[in-house]
């Protein structure tokens, strides 16, 4: 307990330090983010806060490992440190040069392959109401290269308001380590916990008013450790319910990017091609506030997350039926809220 609290504390410092390194460093470069008829904030603001992020996660890592006496370098953790840093390094590239979406999605593949190399992949699925296990072997490899490049660019798409995307990872991160504990998968569960303290040292200076934004170094990289923990702990070999938890706790990337590509597949629009349709475009719309916009969001993130945490105490057949629940009141939501309206989310916005 003592060394991953000081693992925590060394990702919370260096991540504070770095995040202070990457304004200064953006800010000479002219890696600055310009404001636009999509984008909420104004004036130029600083980029690549996602150093902060990176380098407190790795610090903090490192030492945890490295300090602990009975752990060594798995091939699960190497592959994770490794993929970890070319997500990290493609975001660097994007946010100093604005990479076309293909290379972006190439350097996001890699680091996948990487991952799945060391062995991060999901092997086998066990039917939670009896019956045989069912052995995937390397059709698990695809499965996870889709769920790792799909939860990168999840999160990638809510960066959208001053601390919206580190609250929100920083709130499933915990809830996630919750949950990986109670499980008994003690590695994962303290990685969380260092990821959640090195993004903490970021959200000083990105929670509304920022003062710097994290930058495609920085969502792509949460996002991507957030799914490899994922397949790290109870996604790697796990019963079919236990799947769901992942998605219930990172349910506002996942579900915002699905409505998203829903949406824009309706209305014959590109699926990378962005819009004002997003939550906190549709929260704003209404009226609220943006520090409002983004505490409800974090207010969802963590009845989410509580519900991600009773299916770990339930049986299996109230857990179906919590899981249900869940998704209905998600949908139920999306429509209230016009997330999912053709073409009125764009126009309701901008006359805001």
């Amino acid at each position: 307990m003592i060394r991953l609290f000081c693992a925590c504390l060394l990702a919370l410092v260096v991540g504070l330090l770095m995040t202070r390194v990457a304004k200064i460093v953006a800010l000479k470069l002219g890696v600055v983010d310009k404001p636009d008829a999509r984008k909420v904030h104004k004036g130029l603001m600083p980029r690549m806060g996602g150093l902060g992020i990176y380098s407190g996660f790795m610090a903090g890592a490192v030492f945890y490992v490295c300090s602990h006496p009975n752990l060594l370098f798995t091939g699960d953790v190497l592959g994770l440190l490794l993929a970890t840093t070319i997500v990290f390094v493609t975001g660097v590239v994007d946010d100093i040069r604005s990479i076309r979406p293909t290379t972006k999605l190439l350097g996001q593949l890699v680091a996948a392959l990487v991952f799945v190399g060391c062995g991060g992949y999901v092997k086998f699925l066990s039917n939670p109401f009896g019956g045989d296990i069912i052995f995937l072997d390397y059709m698990g490899i695809p499965v996870t290269v889709i769920w790792l490049v799909g939860i990168s660019n999840a999160v990638n798409l809510i960066d959208g308001l001053d601390g919206l995307a580190a609250g929100v990872s920083i709130i499933s991160a915990c809830t996630m380590a919750v949950v990986s504990l109670s499980h008994g998968y003690y590695m994962p569960a303290a990685l969380l916990f260092v990821l959640a303290a090195s993004t903490l040292g970021f959200l000083r200076y990105n929670f509304s008013p920022a003062s710097i934004f994290m930058g495609d170094s920085g969502s792509l990289t949460l996002g991507f450790v957030l799914g490899a923990i994922a397949i790290m702990g109870f996604a790697k070999g796990a019963t079919i319910v236990a799947l769901v938890i992942p998605v219930l706790i990172l349910a506002i990337p996942i579900f915002d990017t699905f409505f998203a590509i829903v949406r824009r597949l309706i209305e014959h629009k590109p699926v990378f091609q962005p819009d004002k349709g997003h939550l906190h475009h549709r929260l704003l719309a209404m009226g609220l506030s943006h520090k409002q916009t983004v505490l409800i969001i974090y207010a969802i993130t963590m009845f989410m997350g509580c519900i991600a945490i009773l299916t770990a105490l339930l049986p299996p057949w109230m857990t179906v039926l919590l899981v249900a629940a869940a998704l209905l009141i998600l949908f139920a939501g999306a429509h209230h809220l016009g997330i999912l309206r053709i073409g009125g989310a764009d126009k309701t916005a901008e006359n805001k």
